[in-house]
């Protein structure tokens, strides 16, 4: 596997298609019914290839005004895995659509929620790939 075409196919123009920025209000106003009473932006952040296995980040960056830190983090990969909204399932196809017919997606998971501050969560997405 060739790393080089896999961050050329993961532009920061393209994961903005796949997870635009206004997904994190429409999950706050499905949570809260309100978007302004989310406390942080939702990103997703292409990372790099480990052999088969893509590796994405759902980065969680706090509002102005808002507490992350103050916010249960720490139980969202069993909430973004199943969240209509999120759609990891949908996101998943339209990135196995990306890899275009060469490689697709075998498997996904959600590793554990790591706190880099008190500013900046950061959620593992990673697809196995296979030929």
């Amino acid at each position: 596997m060739e790393k080089i075409a896999f961050e050329q196919l993961f532009t920061q123009r393209a994961l903005r298609e796949l997870f635009p920025h206004d997904r994190a209000d429409l999950f706050f106003e499905g949570l809260y019914g309100d978007p302004s009473e989310g406390a942080y932006d939702i990103s997703l952040v292409f990372k790099g290839q480990d052999r088969d296995t893509l590796q994405f980040e759902f980065q969680l960056e706090e509002r102005s005004g808002k507490c992350l830190a103050c916010n249960l983090t720490y139980g969202l990969p069993e909430v973004f895995s199943r969240h209509p909204i999120i759609n990891i399932k949908g996101l998943i196809r339209e990135i196995d659509q990306i890899l275009g017919g060469q490689w697709r997606c075998a498997d996904w998971r959600l590793g554990l929620t790591r706190e880099v501050s008190r500013e900046l969560h950061i959620l593992p997405l990673l697809i196995t790939i296979a030929r």
